[in-house]
């Protein structure tokens, strides 16, 4: 008769974890989410500085092993992108002023456009806004407007939010550059103390190739979405002057910065290129060729061009990255979104390296092989073994 063979110790079920360790588990995270939040303008241009670190430690490296310390190096390459940044804001400058000063005139178009949708809807909006006699017309009123009235009494706090929020993007950006060359010029040194710092041999080897890793992926994802999407704008630009839409430079620039938030970017730049066809052709079928122009060059980019260039090696969950974009876009708003994929990048790097977060690895890799189905797993048992 077959006995059943007595389990190991190793075999037996692992007690789990009592509630009440997952409901402090929970209201950690819960107070993590909000100190980010509250961190914003500390750690908003931490990262940014952290992301072109990786991107622009290859040059310095490149003088370095030319002669040229670390620091002024690290100047140079400061220097030059500060220049081409002073460069394309210059010539963006006055197309944006342009547009900034038809802002009351096109709020005024959409308002119109706005009454004859509402009459179109409503007849009887139509009837009371029927001609009277000149007798009549000369001793009414007006009737007041509230849209119209609302604009008049913001338009004084939209003026002083803009000028806060750039004040505020001023500090953040002076912040940002003095880190990046900080953190540019001593690079090397910091790399060096930190593996210095780990005891064990070991956990040295799995730093090192971490932060290696780390700066490789999320360099090779920069530089290469940036000229991906230079060459998306670029298109973009000759698209719409093409079609006969003013300051074809500003719309090619706007395309290149917001396409690199997944999901929302191109979101927003075909509800901008919506909004400026509209003021330049009117409301009639040609202000749908700007937006549907990118939308057909979006299309190609995304499905033939960028998974082409990046390949599997940086190829992640479009779930992990949408929850990335939301989460951190809501944290820190435009720059934020800018910077969820980088994040979501150095964190599979991490990771891959640590045995507790292999499952959250799982989730955040991109995976082309179809996953089994469930009734297959539910049915792969393990045999009982029984002894002769």
């Amino acid at each position: 008769m077959a006995l059943a063979r007595k389990p190991s110790v190793a075999e037996l079920p692992k007690p789990r974890a009592p509630a009440s360790s997952w409901g402090l588990r929970a209201l950690v995270a819960v107070a993590l989410v909000f100190l980010l939040q509250a961190a914003q303008p500390l750690l908003l241009p931490v990262l940014i500085a952290v992301s072109f670190t990786f991107v622009l430690a290859t040059p310095v490296h490149a003088l370095r092993r030319l002669g040229i310390p670390a620091g002024i190096g690290a100047l140079i390459v400061v220097s030059a992108v500060l220049s081409v940044l002073v460069l394309v804001g210059s010539t963006l400058a006055g197309p944006a002023a342009e547009w900034w000063e038809r802002a009351p005139e096109t709020a005024r178009t959409l308002m119109d456009a706005a009454k004859r949708l509402r009459t179109a809807v409503d007849p009887s909006e139509a009837a009371q806004r029927r001609p009277v006699s000149s007798k009549a017309a000369a001793t009414a009123e007006p009737a007041p407007d509230p849209l119209a009235d609302k604009i008049a009494s913001e338009s004084v706090t939209i003026t002083r939010v803009v000028l806060g929020q750039m004040l505020w993007f001023s500090l953040q950006f002076a912040a940002t550059v003095i880190l990046l060359y900080f953190l540019l010029a001593s690079e090397h040194w910091l790399v060096s103390r930190t593996v210095e710092a780990v005891p064990r041999r070991r956990t040295r080897a799995l730093v090192l190739g971490g932060i290696r890793q780390a700066q490789r992926e999320i360099g090779l994802f920069l530089g290469t979405m940036s000229l991906i999407n230079l060459a998306l704008g670029t298109l973009t630009a000759l698209a719409v002057a093409w079609m006969g839409l003013p300051n074809p430079v500003l719309w090619g620039a706007i395309t290149a910065v917001l396409n690199f938030v997944p999901y929302l970017g191109p979101a927003l730049v075909t509800a901008t290129l919506l909004l400026a066809g509209t003021m330049t052709f009117g409301l009639g079928a040609e202000m749908l060729g700007p937006p549907a122009a990118f939308l057909v060059l979006h299309a190609v980019e995304s499905n033939l061009v960028t998974p082409w260039v990046l390949g599997r090696r940086l190829r992640l969950a479009p779930l992990s990255v949408f929850l990335s974009v939301m989460l951190f876009g809501w944290l820190w708003g435009i720059a934020g979104a800018l910077i969820a994929v980088p994040i979501l990048l150095g964190l599979r790097t991490v990771c891959k390296r640590s045995r507790r977060l292999k499952l959250v690895c799982v989730y955040l890799e991109g995976d082309a092989t179809p996953p089994p189905s469930l009734r297959s797993l539910l049915r792969k048992r393990k045999p009982v073994q029984t002894l002769p």
